[in-house]
């Protein structure tokens, strides 16, 4: 099963059934995912924000966060060191160098719809 680190911008997708959900699904199936605790953070974040833009969707939004921290995914820590010199070098916030500290740890693909950071990741 290959190795993929996964960020936000996938995980929300599939999970709060975005545009790109299905697309999501496919980059996460088949796959043991690793991700930096601060995935959890960034999911519960985009909850809350889009509960606020919605209220009438409060239920089915917790309901998708439950469906994401269902999710078997390897949950790692960083070296924030690292991920702050890696986050100056490329040009990214700390945030995302969390993904990419993670992936060039593991040696493995990143997962993301943001363009930057993918840039970033084959930068690398």
């Amino acid at each position: 099963m290959p190795v993929k680190v996964v960020d936000a911008s996938v995980l929300a997708a599939w999970c709060f059934r975005e545009p790109r959900a299905s697309e999501a699904l496919e980059i996460l199936r088949g796959s043991e995912l690793h991700a930096p605790l601060l995935l959890a953070y960034e999911l519960t974040s985009i909850a809350r924000r889009k509960s606020i833009m919605l209220p009438e969707n409060r239920v089915a939004l917790e309901e998708a966060i439950r469906m994401a921290f269902a999710v078997p995914v390897h949950w790692n820590e960083v070296d924030h060191l690292a991920v702050l010199r890696l986050a100056l070098a490329a040009n990214v916030t700390t945030y995302d160098a969390c993904y990419l500290y993670l992936a060039k740890k593991l040696g493995a693909p990143l997962a993301t719809f943001d363009q930057q950071l993918a840039r970033a990741a084959l930068m690398g």
